[in-house]
């Protein structure tokens, strides 16, 4: 008995569209994953959020590589603070929040025009309120 031709054709679609879909998370995790690790050493562009962004997408492209990330010993403690408890450490949040306000000050210094920085003004401060609203430590250290 063969498969009808409009259920192959179906089921050629849904896998060209689970690869493509595939790929983008592939790309995607790769991009956020290179902007991390560029955080780390350059002190302009926050880490925690690359990373976070990359885990997600490498979850939906690449369990193997997901699962590196995870047991990285640079990376896996952000991942696991942010999975379990929507946390980020206090010294990764003072350092966002200092980077945001070194670029809102370089904007200043070169005379950025008005509508950019206030641009950036609702950007940082949604920015810096997520980050403020996120718990610094996972629950159980909260306890007393």
């Amino acid at each position: 008995m063969s498969i009808p031709s409009s259920i192959s054709q179906d089921r050629e679609h849904a896998h060209s569209s689970s690869v493509l879909r595939r790929g983008l998370w592939w790309t995607l995790g790769v991009v956020a994953l290179v902007f991390g690790a560029v955080g780390t050493i350059v002190p302009v562009l926050p880490t925690t959020p690359f990373v976070i962004l990359a885990a997600f997408a490498f979850s939906k492209a690449s369990p193997q590589v997901e699962r590196w990330l995870i047991t990285s010993r640079v990376f896996g403690p952000i991942i696991a603070d942010w999975r379990a408890n929507g946390a980020i450490a206090p010294r990764y949040k003072v350092l966002s929040l200092s980077m945001m306000a070194s670029v809102f000050s370089l904007s200043l210094i070169m005379r950025t025009p008005l509508i950019v920085l206030i641009i950036q003004v609702f950007c940082i401060t949604g920015a810096a309120a997520f980050i403020l609203s996120r718990p610094s430590r996972p629950a159980e250290t909260n306890a007393p």
